[in-house]
């Protein structure tokens, strides 16, 4: 049986199996079957991003659910981790994201989680993908009315705003955000606003196709040139569910996720709540976060890739607090899942108290020089099949020695082979990488 979920639930291209309406119906439909099976009450909170797509694929959901005689309450438009929240807050059985995260806007997914904010286990996914592949039913499609709850999403800015709002401004501190025209357009550049800060938007006009389009957090450089023209303290980029926060600093220089949880650990642990000596990270962050935490009496630990897997090994550690490079990062105390605009309160309330700025901050952290390639595949096959590729690879670990790192994955999420290696030579990883890099094309591509 051919695996449809992913790292970050079921995605593909909206209108395609097994994101067509019927699949949709049907996945929705099992939900609520599968929740009676566990002796859960059937009551559901749905949440959207900008995606043009969003709108017949809740339709479908609702209708699936109502059909097999299950609650559902739509949150609208709202960030991925306001569903986390609000499922955990209202003790709903399930939480429903409809978002593609980062990808094009003719990518959509269906993002599910428990009644404690987490993602659903592995085992409850395989039955849902058994019901989408076992079901031979033709969906007749039934208009069904529902209106996005405005309570619900005042529960989730008030939520954000309350972890700032003891806090007074030193000086007038100016953010410029980048929506990339998802998610967080109608509540982050509000929020802030609110809380005091002078902000410059952009990326904060979707139209349903526009998400992720050459901007946000991963086409930042439009941002960074806004920082620097409008002398802003800093600039915070989102993906197209707001999840993710990277940054730019004053002087336009681009931070990720390493940086959040290098400032972050070491206020934490400043203040008396940092609950574990370990900070969860992955096997794609930089060798230089953990140089920079082992100065700070810490330790990081590497999850495989995915905020899944981190929140796992948070758990498991009694971490609270844990992380990406791409811009996930897990407050524990606060909410089991990344959320960009809490994570941008967390810093600018650093960069409050500490009366720094953000180049400041994260000076004790030096990277060690990384590459990260994507080569689009056309099948995922065990890499150790092909003995080109595992003799580069054997190559690239040999030269690297004790000097770097090297990781080689697929998305979890697309259909792309990730090569990440890291040295002290940027020359001889750039060489090592396109190498590995071809010979993937020449083997998978397509």
């Amino acid at each position: 049986m051919e695996k449809l979920f992913g790292t970050d639930g079921l995605r593909a291209v909206a209108g395609q199996f097994p994101l067509d309406y019927a699949s949709i119906y049907v996945l929705s439909h099992a939900l609520v079957e599968l929740l009676k099976q566990e002796k859960l009450q059937s009551r559901m909170i749905i949440g959207r991003d900008t995606r043009e797509s969003g709108t017949w694929i809740e339709q479908a959901l609702i209708q699936g659910i109502r059909e097999a005689h299950g609650e559902v309450v739509s949150a609208g438009i709202i960030p991925t981790s306001a569903i986390s929240f609000l499922t955990k807050k209202h003790a709903f059985s399930a939480g429903i994201v409809i978002s593609a995260s980062h990808n094009p806007y003719q990518d959509n997914g269906i993002k599910i989680f428990s009644s404690e904010g987490m993602k659903i286990p592995e085992a409850w996914e395989e039955r849902l993908e058994r019901a989408i592949h076992t079901s031979n039913r033709g969906v007749e499609k039934a208009r069904t009315d529902f209106h996005p709850s405005s309570d619900l999403q005042g529960e989730y800015i008030d939520f954000l705003s309350s972890r700032f709002s003891h806090l007074k401004l030193p000086r007038r501190i100016k953010v410029a955000l980048d929506c990339s025209n998802g998610a967080s357009t109608q509540y982050a550049p509000a929020i802030l606003k609110n809380l005091g800060f002078e902000v410059i938007s952009l990326g904060d006009s979707p139209d349903g196709k526009n998400i992720n389009a050459r901007c946000g957090s991963l086409y930042p450089q439009s941002l960074a040139m806004i920082v620097v023209e409008n002398k802003a303290d800093i600039g915070i980029a989102y993906d197209g569910d707001a999840d993710r926060a990277i940054w730019v600093d004053e002087g336009g220089r681009i931070l990720n996720g390493d940086h959040t949880l290098y400032i972050l650990s070491q206020f934490m642990k400043e203040r008396g709540i940092l609950k574990s000596e370990y900070v969860v990270a992955t096997t794609m962050s930089n060798l230089g976060l953990e140089k920079a935490l082992e100065r700070l009496d810490l330790k990081l630990y590497r999850a495989k890739v995915g905020d899944k897997y981190v929140l796992e090994e948070m758990l498991r550690l009694q971490a609270n607090l844990g992380g990406e490079q791409s811009g996930h990062t897990i407050f524990l105390d606060d909410c089991p899942t990344g959320d960009g605009i809490l994570t941008s309160i967390k810093l600018l309330e650093v960069m409050t108290e500490r009366n720094a700025s953000l180049s400041e901050l994260v000076r004790g952290l030096e990277e060690f020089p990384q590459i990260l390639l994507n080569v689009r595949v056309s099948r995922k096959d065990d890499f150790h099949l092909y003995p080109e590729i595992m003799r580069a690879v054997k190559e690239i670990e040999k030269d690297l020695s004790q000097s770097g790192r090297f990781n080689l994955r697929y998305s979890g999420t697309e259909p792309l082979a990730r090569i990440m290696i890291e040295g002290e030579n940027q020359k001889q990883i750039e060489e090592h990488a396109h190498r590995l890099a071809r010979i993937i094309e020449e083997h998978l591509g397509g």
